[in-house]
């Protein structure tokens, strides 16, 4: 409406003098210092803040970073709409976000924030009471697990995969679990390759683009400062898995890939990374299912401790519709 149109104008005169100080850079592998100084010391347990998902997804959204007035900030192109994500420090908040705004508004761009946590949307709503329209999508909440549960398949609930992994191993009792060293991505690569195969991922978006993903991350495993695991099945890789810390409590786990020949391997591949992942790690955050149905059913089949249900923020009367993660 005008009345707005004209208030917002007003208002984004108001903060000119932001204007030029967030100088935006691409994210590079040399940035993990710097960015994993905010995320890792941030009470934010989403999977989108881990460093190596930052990194290795930027080919697809043209990811870049700032730090302003002791705030991390982010800054995204998802499917061609601008978005961000909530800053990450401390210090004055509000006169941050409005050098946000005022960056969107150079950028002719509505202002749009992702991966809102219930939290934030309160944080929101305090810096501009009812000029923000929130929007869930449940395809990209987080699935957040204890690490004891995980990795001791105690109880009723999850008698289930305990007895995928009792059969595994009566089935593969020399199987044998190592770290992903240097010399062991080549494999992770080739069994990559075979599932993608499989799977005719090339023929689809978006497993091509987590297969791009997924070989960058292992191409740079040592300077991404990731962690990961090998499962071996007489003496051939069945199975690997790989993530890093999100912060000082919640592990995410990026990738998992198994030989689908081989039963059981997914569940001694989560199985034993559990076990793997230091004991401070309260939290495993194992990512969205994307709505797909075989992949819901599956993370719900682990008994998730959280749902971590993250919303699209946007000023009222701006599109939200296309905005995707």
């Amino acid at each position: 409406s005008f009345v707005y149109a004209l208030s917002f104008c007003i208002f984004a005169h108001s903060i000119r003098k932001y204007d030029d100080m967030i100088a935006f850079k691409d994210i590079e592998l040399k940035d993990k210092a710097l960015i994993t100084s905010f995320t890792l010391h941030s009470k934010r347990r989403n999977c989108d803040l881990s460093f190596s998902n930052l990194c290795s997804w930027r080919f697809l959204y043209n990811t870049q970073f700032a730090v302003l007035d002791g705030y991390l900030l982010l800054k995204f192109w998802a499917e061609g709409e601008l978005v961000y994500m909530m800053p990450i420090g401390e210090g004055n908040l509000n006169k941050v976000l409005e050098a946000m705004i005022q960056d969107a508004h150079d950028e002719r761009a509505p202002f749009c924030l992702l991966g809102i946590c219930t939290d934030m949307c309160a944080e929101l709503e305090a810096f501009m009471p009812g000029k923000f329209q929130f929007t869930a999508d449940r395809d990209y909440a987080d699935y957040l697990y204890l690490r004891t549960d995980l990795a001791t398949l105690a109880g009723k609930k999850l008698q289930p995969k305990r007895n995928h992994v009792n059969k595994f191993k009566r089935t593969y009792p020399n199987y044998e679990y190592t770290p992903i060293t240097p010399d062991r991505i080549q494999e992770c690569l080739e069994l990559e390759a075979e599932w993608c195969k499989a799977n005719h991922c090339d023929q689809h978006e978006g497993t091509g683009n987590e297969r791009r993903a997924l070989v960058y991350a292992l191409h740079h495993f040592d300077e991404l400062g990731l962690t990961g695991g090998i499962l071996h099945v007489d003496g051939r890789i069945a199975a690997f898995t790989f993530g890093m810390p999100i912060n000082q409590d919640t592990f995410g786990v990026h990738v998992e890939k198994a030989d689908t020949r081989i039963e059981g391997a997914y569940a001694m591949i989560n199985y034993e990374f559990a076990n793997h992942i230091p004991e401070q790690y309260v939290y495993i955050n194992r990512e969205e299912d994307l709505g797909i149905e075989g992949l819901r059913k599956a993370k719900l089949s682990y008994q998730p401790a959280i749902i971590l249900e993250k919303y699209v923020a946007c000023l009222r009367d701006e599109p939200v519709e296309s905005i995707k993660w």
